[in-house]
């Protein structure tokens, strides 16, 4: 019983699993504080406190707190831009950057002139509608 425990922990993917849990909750806390002490007060530069809890209404004697709200609202808005602008973008940049010179390889398949379906580019009958292929 333990060693088929032991097997299953030291598959290579459980191993990446919590490596990238790891790495992602030290990655999330970094990308927070970005947008905590940097683009938060941005923010607060050009429409005041960037701070809604102060926001509440009440309805039939419930406190709805819409301020928390609209905080965790622009929290979320702001730690995806920072993702997207300062890690997604640039890593695509990086991809196609790198591709730029790569030539794409020969095609291994091609289409049925009645069926439209992918069949390998040798055949001259089609597996799906059983027409023949020129």
């Amino acid at each position: 019983m333990f060693k088929g425990f032991k097997d299953f922990l030291m598959r290579g993917n459980v191993v990446d699993l919590a490596v990238a849990v790891i790495i992602g909750g030290a990655f999330g806390k970094v990308v927070t504080a970005l947008t905590t002490d940097f683009l938060t007060p941005l923010i607060g530069i050009f429409g005041g406190t960037p701070d809604f809890k102060g926001v509440v209404f009440t309805l039939n004697g419930s406190k709805f707190l819409a301020g928390d709200f609209v905080d965790a609202v622009i929290a979320f808005i702001m730690v995806a831009a920072t993702i997207y602008f300062f890690i997604v973008a640039p890593m695509n940049a990086l991809a196609a950057r790198r591709k730029r010179g790569e030539v794409p390889p020969d095609p291994t398949t091609k289409k049925c002139p009645e069926c439209l379906s992918e069949i390998p580019l040798a055949a001259r009958r089609c597996a799906f509608c059983t027409s023949t292929v020129s």
